[in-house]
C-alpha cells in the first residue's frame, strides 16, 4: 500500500469522494479482523457488535468535536470477563445464550466507570489519578487477562491442530515480513488462510464447516434481538445475585481498559503531531469511549475500545482527517444490517478461532510486559515484586483453580480479586516512584 503522501493530510476532502471512500474501506479492514473475532470468542451478536462499533465511533467523534482520528472496535480486555459470567450462570443452570446479557450488564458498569475518571481526570488532574494506577498494577492485570484466556485457545486448536497452526504462521509471517497493508491486516489474512485449509479438509470428506446458517440467514435485518441484550435483564426477573457478581467480576477490567485507552491517545497524538491529551482533553476521550462501551453492552455488542490498528493506517498513509474514520464507521453500520454477512463469519471453524486467539491472547499479555518495561518498573524493589507476584498469582490461581471466590450469592472472578488487591497493596505500601508523564 503506498503512501497516500509524504506530507501529513488534516483534511481530506482536497484529495476527493472517492480516494476518501477507499481510505475509509482501508480503515474498515483494518478493524474488522479483531472486531468480529470477539463475538466469534464470545458468542455475542456479530451484527450487534459491526452496528455499534460504528455507532460508537460516531458518538465518539460527537464528543470529541470531531477532532480525534480515533476508530473504536471490539476490545478484548473483557473477553476474561465474558467468559467468568458465563461460567457463573452455567452453575446457576443459565445456558451461554442466557448468561452474556448479565456479562453485558457488567461491561455496562464498566463504560459508566469512564465517567468517573473523567470527572476526576476534569478535577484533579492527570497526575494526580494516574498514580492509583501504575504500570506495576495495570501491567500484571494486562498479563492475567491473556493467560487466562489461554486455556480455550487451546482447546479450539486441538478440534484440529492444521488449521490452526496455519493461522497462527499466516499472522506471524505477515506481521513480521508484511509489507503495507499486509502487515496491518495479518488478522484478516491468517483467518482466510485458514478458513482455506478448511474448506480443503472438507471437500476431502472432514466436517468442519456447516454452512446451514449462510443459506438460512436473510440479506437484510436488523442486528441484535432484545432478548440478548442488557435491557432484556433489567425488565425480565433477573437473578440479581448474578448481576452483582457480573458487575463486581468486570467492573475492575474498566482499570485496565482506561489506561489503555490514555496509552492510545498518546500514540494517535504522537502519530498525528497534535495533543489530544490537552484538546480536546482526556475528559472528552473518556466520555466518549465509555458512552460507546455503555450503549454497546445495552444491545448485547461487546465494549468498545480505540484501535490501535487504525492509528497504523493513519502513520502509512499520513491522513489525519478525522473524516476518514467516520466513512469507515458508516461501512461497519450498513455491513450490521446483513446477517448473510454475519452467518458467513460465523462459520469459521473453532480450530481458526483457537488458532488467531492464541497469537491475540498472547499479544495481551506481552502488552502487560510492555507497560511495565517502557515504563521501567524497578523489580529490584520488593514492593513491586510482591504487588506483581500477587495479582499474578491471584487472577491466574483462581482462574484455573476454583473458578471463583466469593460470599453466597457474590461471586468474585480471579481478575477482579487481583486488580482489587493490586490497588489496595500499591496505595498503601510506601514507595511509590510512578509519576505520569514523567521520563525515568
Amino acid at each position: 500500500m503506498a503512501k497516500i503522501s509524504d506530507q501529513p493530510i488534516f483534511d481530506a476532502r482536497q484529495l476527493g469522494i472517492p480516494k476518501m471512500t477507499v481510505l475509509g474501506i482501508q480503515h474498515l479492514f483494518a478493524m474488522f479482523g479483531a472486531t468480529v473475532l470477539v463475538p466469534m470468542i464470545t458468542g455475542l451478536s456479530m451484527s450487534a457488535t459491526l452496528l455499534f462499533a460504528g455507532v460508537g465511533t460516531l458518538i465518539f467523534h460527537l464528543v470529541t468535536k470531531l477532532k480525534v482520528p480515533a476508530f473504536l472496535g471490539s476490545s478484548f480486555a473483557f473477553l476474561g470477563g465474558y467468559a467468568a459470567v458465563v461460567d457463573m450462570g452455567a452453575a446457576n443452570g443459565l445456558d451461554k445464550a442466557a448468561s452474556l446479557p448479565y456479562a453485558c450488564v457488567g461491561v455496562l458498569c464498566a463504560g459508566l466507570m469512564y465517567f468517573v475518571l473523567a470527572g476526576l481526570f476534569a478535577i484533579f488532574g492527570t497526575k494526580k489519578v494516574m498514580r492509583f494506577f501504575p504500570p506495576i498494577v495495570t501491567g500484571p492485570i494486562i498479563i492475567a487477562i491473556g493467560l487466562t484466556l489461554s486455556g480455550s485457545a487451546v482447546n479450539n486448536c486441538i478440534s484440529n491442530w492444521w488449521i490452526a497452526l496455519t493461522a497462527i504462521v499466516v499472522i506471524v509471517i505477515c506481521n513480521i515480513f508484511g509489507k503495507g497493508m499486509v502487515k496491518i491486516i495479518p488478522i484478516i489474512i491468517g483467518v482466510l488462510a485458514s478458513y482455506a485449509v478448511a474448506v480443503i479438509f472438507q471437500l476431502c470428506g472432514t466436517q468442519v464447516i456447516d454452512f446451514t446458517p449462510v443459506k438460512e440467514a436473510a440479506w437484510i435485518g436488523l442486528p441484535f434481538q432484545m432478548k440478548n441484550t442488557a435491557i432484556n435483564v433489567f425488565v425480565s426477573h433477573p437473578d440479581w445475585g448474578l448481576v452483582v457478581s457480573a458487575i463486581v467480576t468486570i467492573l475492575p477490567i474498566s482499570l485496565a481498559t482506561m489506561v489503555e485507552h490514555i496509552g492510545d491517545m498518546c500514540a494517535i497524538s504522537s502519530t498525528t503531531g497534535k495533543d489530544y491529551l490537552s484538546e480536546p482533553g482526556l475528559h472528552r476521550t473518556l466520555m466518549g469511549d465509555g458512552i460507546a462501551t455503555a450503549l454497546a453492552s445495552l444491545f448485547g455488542a461487546p465494549a468498545n475500545t480505540t484501535y490501535g490498528e487504525n492509528t497504523g493506517v493513519l502513520n502509512l498513509t499520513k491522513v489525519f482527517d478525522p473524516r476518514v474514520i467516520r466513512i469507515a464507521a458508516c461501512f461497519a453500520i450498513v455491513l450490521s444490517f446483513c446477517p448473510k454477512f454475519a452467518a458467513i463469519v460465523s462459520t469459521m471453524p473453532a480450530a481458526t478461532v483457537g488458532g488467531v486467539s492464541l497469537v491475540l491472547y498472547g499479544m495481551i499479555s506481552a502488552v502487560g510486559v510492555r507497560n511495565m518495561v517502557e515504563n521501567k518498573v524497578d523489580f529490584a524493589k520488593s514492593r513491586n515484586v510482591i504487588i506483581a507476584a500477587l495479582i499474578l498469582v491471584l487472577a491466574i490461581g483462581v482462574a484455573y483453580g476454583p473458578g471463583k471466590v466469593g460470599v453466597g450469592a457474590i461471586q468474585f472472578s480471579g481478575l477482579a480479586i487481583a486488580a482489587i488487591v493490586g490497588i489496595l497493596i500499591n496505595a498503601i505500601l510506601p514507595g511509590k516512584d510512578y509519576e505520569f508523564g514523567s521520563e525515568k
